[in-house]
């Protein structure tokens, strides 16, 4: 089975492989981090249109409201789905859901991969619930299969499991210094559960905690899915050529610009002025030998005229591919009942199937882990969305299918 193990592993980080460049090209092209180099981002319009879709996916998606969801039943028998509901929102209200899911869909506009952790709060807390955005740098996945990689030291990871005993060739490390740092891999393959050091490949002698979880606390959760393909492509992917392209013009057009404020000098090298001295700056006196021509500026070649109309042509297509010109409801004049009704349907058009896929990969295993952790708790009866109740949506992008089935 430790064969096994490290044989899906493998796998996995070889599947993910491929995708780390792209994943950190479309992050540096929108979302630098400290640790990338701000100096080489120019063009700020990816920026902006990914922190306005994500926002949008907020507001269609998950707004801050409690009714955003419904659990019916065709009967009224027990468990109560009226019940649930009411509970189900009050602990994901109380939680740091609202808070958290915004990272996320920025992960999934920029990665076209976003994974929610759902796990479950300490009894007494105000929610039940607790959630992390998990970086996909820390993600490798298979179909059935999630490994999830993190560095955490000695003490965080006897403290998250108090049953570990650290193998032998750790312990007196660990003793001397309980903030060793250790490399921690979390594994769920079905319902299984294992986590294990990740030390020289051996798993059987580092194990840390074994179980089954009955729901996945790991939600992940794509844009688009291509065939044959396991992680998502987003909107950033696809402008990404864009983005590009986009931000070297305008690197260029600002090198131009420096070019056209300071100028291209040339000077006869006669031994009498000395370049090095020489400060173009406001009311600079720059000698020069009698007969001599001194400084005389040089004509630059460059035009670039033709840039704007690139660059406007880039920034037009960055947005469209990024739906800033289709997801606004609101518009500069007062639009009719008739436009907002037309409107709403462009916004399904392009919105459809990324709401169909999300509506399965996130908010249905979401709410089935929370029922999952409250019944346990004793909260609501044991109730399954897969057999004895349905989920109804009715946050404002379902409302817009007027009922009808977008899956």
């Amino acid at each position: 089975m430790d064969k096994k193990l490290l044989q899906l592993y493998k796998k996995a980080q070889d599947l993910r492989t491929p995708w780390v460049n792209r994943w950190d090209s479309a992050r540096r092209y929108t979302m630098p981090t400290i640790d990338d180099e701000i100096a080489t981002l120019f063009d700020a319009t990816a920026s902006d249109a990914v922190d306005n879709l994500a926002a949008s996916m907020y507001s269609l998606l998950t707004p801050p409201e409690s009714m955003w969801l419904n659990l019916v039943r065709e009967s009224d028998l027990s468990p109560d789905a009226e019940d649930a509901t009411k509970m189900l929102r009050a602990h994901l209200n109380d939680s740091n859901f609202y808070t958290t899911i915004h990272q996320c869909y920025l992960d999934l506009v920029i990665l076209g991969t976003a994974c929610l952790f759902m796990s479950e709060n300490p009894i007494g807390s105000d929610s039940a619930f607790s959630f992390t955005a998990i970086p996909m740098s820390d993600i490798c996945i298979l179909p059935g299969a999630i490994f999830h990689t993190t560095s955490m030291t000695a003490s965080d990871v006897m403290e998250k499991y108090p049953d570990w005993t650290p193998p032998e060739n750790l312990r007196d490390t660990i003793k001397s210094n309980p903030e060793t740092p250790l490399r921690l891999v979390q594994s769920l393959i079905g319902k299984d559960f294992t986590a294990w050091l990740d030390v020289a490949g051996d798993i059987e002698n580092n194990i840390v905690s074994t179980g089954v979880f009955e729901t996945s606390p790991y939600i992940i959760f794509r844009w688009s899915l291509l065939s044959g393909e396991t992680y998502g492509r987003g909107p950033v992917m696809r402008a990404l050529p864009d983005i590009k392209t986009a931000n070297k013009v305008v690197e260029l057009v600002l090198k131009n610009a420096t070019i056209a404020v300071s100028g291209i000098w040339q000077a006869d090298d006669d031994g009498v002025i000395n370049l090095s001295n020489i400060n173009l700056t406001p009311g600079a006196i720059i000698p020069k030998a009698v007969g001599s021509s001194g400084l005389t500026p040089l004509s630059s070649g460059a035009d670039f005229d033709v840039s704007q109309i690139i660059l406007n042509d880039l920034r037009e297509r960055i947005r469209h591919t990024m739906l800033a010109d289709r997801l606004g409801l609101l518009s500069e004049k007062e639009m009719t009942a008739t436009e907002i009704l037309a409107r709403n349907a462009d916004m399904m058009r392009v919105l459809g199937a990324t709401y169909g896929r999300l509506l399965n990969e996130f908010i249905k295993p979401m709410c089935e882990r929370g029922l999952q952790i409250l019944s346990r708790r004793g909260l609501i009866e044991k109730i399954s969305l897969h057999s004895d109740a349905e989920l109804k949506y009715i946050a404002p992008i379902a409302q817009m299918t007027q009922d009808s089935t977008i899956l």
